[in-house]
């Protein structure tokens, strides 16, 4: 097809198969609080927070208005050598809602850049500590760092060599262990004991960082067996190596507070974040550095420019205008504080599937759920595209990423939407084959 006849063909979409897609497309066309507006009119409840990032709900007034008043009034501000004050703004919000020491704020525009900024910090002019270790199934976005110290594989093995020098933890899923565990699972400290063994195979004075996702969100919902972080920090610690949560779907209430870290206790050197920071109404990622690191580039370079390093888009005023609305609407009408209230009855709904067709493990951790399918024999991740297309068709959105089935919906909501998804999934999962 050509493009004057073919009105999709000249979009190559991310992460889609596209021809699958443009076969059957389905679209959305508007959204408001909890749900969207599929092209044919039909509401679908949204069970994604859009791509785990409209924590706030769809098209909220103030932060629309907000982004409307900024971009009429300063539509653009270089961020090299020059600032502009909602910038510096939003970096203080921020920095205030991050755990103690983690005060320095670096703005980027999505969480892949967030990744890969705090990488290109890690070193710190330290010359020998040049290697990095992620975590298998890690996702940590999609830039040469991310997919380097990431380990998905379908999204390493199009893309060559990679990073040298990196290295990857074993992850934390286990069913034989874990299966249906509520919560944070008893097993599976000990895997973080994994890093002592890479440290000695290195040394750890050529190890700059350990990057790993306080929940392992995009490959399934893979949540941290009790201790398992703690261990981290312990090791990590006492070889002078530091340690970076990838908080790009943890942060800003998902799980608990503003952070994982600050919710349960273990504090990293550097927490990436995105998503959640503007709502996703404007395009925007940050890092939150402790003061050691920032004061030791800062103050340990010569006059000029510290750290060569930086975006186009770095603070840019419509997204700090977002983001500081953003933030707003979590204070006034006490979202984190809400969703925490709802974990029992959501865990509960999420865990009554157990024993449904096809379904070998459900896993939770806050507003967050993974719902795991036994794969078709021969087809792998079929079932699970087939009930996600079911879904939407019947006005649910839900994320599927291998034979897993992810729910993370917006904070504004209620039980009876927590009803309302869990029945559906419920309905339809015994509708396929």
């Amino acid at each position: 097809m050509t493009l004057e006849n073919d009105p999709l063909a000249a979009l190559w979409m991310p992460f889609t198969s596209n021809r699958a897609f443009k076969a059957a497309p389905r679209q959305l066309k508007a959204a408001k609080d909890m749900h969207y507006t599929a092209d044919d009119g039909r509401q679908i409840l949204d069970g994604t927070a859009g791509l785990w990032a409209v924590n706030a709900g769809h098209c909220r007034p103030s932060i629309v208005e907000a982004i409307q008043k900024t971009a009429a009034e300063l539509d653009y501000a270089p961020p090299f050598q020059l600032g502009h004050p909602l910038s510096f703004e939003l970096a203080s919000r921020v920095s205030a809602m991050m755990p103690q020491g983690l005060d320095r704020i670096f703005f980027t525009n999505s969480g892949s850049e967030s990744v890969d900024t705090a990488l290109k910090i890690a070193p710190r002019g330290q010359g020998s500590r040049t290697r990095l270790i992620g975590r298998e199934r890690g996702y940590n976005g999609v830039g040469f760092g991310g997919i380097s110290v990431g380990g998905i594989v379908n999204n390493r093995r199009q893309f060559g060599t990679l990073l040298t020098g990196v290295d990857h933890l074993p992850h934390t899923h286990n069913l034989e262990h874990n299966a249906f565990s509520k919560g944070r699972p008893q097993w599976g400290a000990h895997l973080a004991d994994t890093l002592e063994s890479i440290v000695a195979l290195h040394g750890a004075e050529t190890i700059a960082a350990v990057i790993v996702e306080p929940m392992a969100g995009s490959t399934g919902v893979l949540v941290p067996p009790i201790g398992y972080l703690e261990k981290l920090r312990e090791i990590t610690t006492k070889h002078g190596i530091l340690l970076i949560f990838d908080e790009v779907i943890t942060a800003f209430g998902r799980v608990g507070g503003a952070t994982a870290s600050g919710t349960l206790g273990v504090t990293p050197d550097m927490i990436t974040m995105a998503k959640g920071l503007t709502n996703a109404a404007v395009p925007m990622g940050a890092v939150a550095i402790s003061r050691h690191i920032h004061d030791g580039v800062v103050d340990g370079s010569p006059d000029g420019i510290e750290l060569f390093h930086g975006y186009t888009y770095s603070g840019h005023p419509l997204a700090a205008a977002a983001g500081l609305a953003t933030l707003d609407v979590y204070k006034s009408e006490g979202l984190f504080e809400h969703a925490a209230s709802l974990h029992g009855y959501w865990e509960d709904a999420v865990h009554s599937l157990k024993g449904k067709r096809h379904i070998i493990d459900v896993r939770n951790m806050g507003i967050v759920a993974g719902i795991e399918l036994e794969p078709r024999p021969g087809a792998p991740t079929k079932r699970a595209m087939e009930l996600f297309h079911k879904c939407f068709d019947n006005g649910l959105l839900v994320r599927a990423t291998g034979d897993i089935i992810a729910l993370s919906p917006p904070l504004i909501l209620q039980k009876s939407h927590i009803d309302e998804m869990v029945g559906r999934i419920a309905e339809l999962v015994e509708t396929i084959d």
